[in-house]
């Protein structure tokens, strides 16, 4: 089984940072992409950054310029930095993976999710 392991989520002020972390790891075949979704409590999941195994990137235009998505050379671990933080950016960020278990088959999976609260 695949797995995704979330860390680096905390409380910041607002104008901090954090640098959130995930590592994939168990039946990897191919990951074709990674990325960060977030739910703050009373909305949908809504992305926040993706990078594919073609190091494309994208971003929501909530976090465009304060936000940074990378990966490492074989997209096991992708790193979200997030500055400038808002109060607005609390919610729980989800790691995200597209990834294939063997050459034919691929799925979608997620970490638990770690809280990420911006406040005073």
């Amino acid at each position: 089984q695949v797995q995704l392991v979330e860390s680096g989520g905390g409380l910041v002020q607002p104008g901090g940072s954090l640098s959130l972390s995930c590592a994939a790891s168990g039946s990897i075949f191919r990951v074709i992409a990674m990325g960060w979704y977030r739910q703050a409590p009373g909305k949908q999941r809504e992305l926040v950054a993706t990078v594919n195994s073609g190091w494309g990137t994208n971003y929501a235009d909530s976090v465009k310029g304060r936000f940074t998505i990378s990966r490492d050379n074989a997209l096991s671990t992708v790193t979200l930095q997030m500055n400038s933080l808002k109060p607005e950016d609390t919610a729980v960020y989800y790691c995200n993976g597209r990834i294939y278990s063997d050459y034919r088959e691929w799925d979608d999976y997620w970490g638990q999710g770690t809280q990420v609260t911006v406040s005073s």
